[in-house]
């Protein structure tokens, strides 16, 4: 499913974070020290090396709702993006902290100069924060920012399994039916 939004081109597609080979920036559900772990920051850690660690221990820790940007290391992406999401039910308010995750996120990317950009759900696995409800905040936030973005001409949300993507086409499909 995709969309061109302000001369932005926004999809969802099923898949691994780790392995968008055609995106300059990818993002990171990272936790508050930007160690490895699981889900989406085990995964791009594994695939960019040790590297990336090292070039995260300066930078931590983060805030939920902060985000600060590395270079790729072995990944085939130029830079990631590690945001900090809120745990739903701890990090309030929750809605609030996950707008700043992707809206820090595309003012990074603009700063670098990035064309396009793979965002996971964030907040949405270990984090607890409800998927259709970090869907909606996703995506409204990005489609909000469109009107700002001067090298951003890509964004892609990749999502894990069939119960996100489910989750963000149902989100999705209203949205782009207003801009038509």
């Amino acid at each position: 499913m995709e969309r061109n939004v302000n001369g932005v081109h926004i999809s969802l597609r099923k898949g691994d974070i780790a392995a968008q080979d055609d995106v300059v920036a990818v993002v990171n559900a990272a936790n508050a020290e930007l160690k490895p772990g699981g889900g989406v920051a085990g995964a791009l850690h594994r695939a960019a090396g040790p590297g990336l660690y090292e070039a995260c221990k300066d930078k931590a820790p983060l805030e939920p709702g902060e985000a600060v940007i590395t270079e790729g290391f072995n990944l085939q992406n130029a830079y990631v993006i590690h945001c900090l999401g809120p745990v739903y039910g701890v990090d309030t308010p929750e809605a609030e902290k996950l707008r700043s995750c992707y809206i820090r996120a595309l003012q990074l990317a603009e700063e670098h100069h990035v064309e396009s950009i793979a965002f996971p759900a964030l907040s949405a696995g270990a984090f607890e924060y409800p998927l259709d409800e970090a869907a909606k905040i996703a995506l409204s936030t990005v489609m909000k920012k469109t009107p700002t973005l001067s090298h951003i001409k890509r964004i892609r949300f990749v999502l894990f399994d069939d119960a996100t993507f489910t989750a963000f086409k149902k989100a999705f499909e209203p949205m782009i039916e207003k801009q038509s």
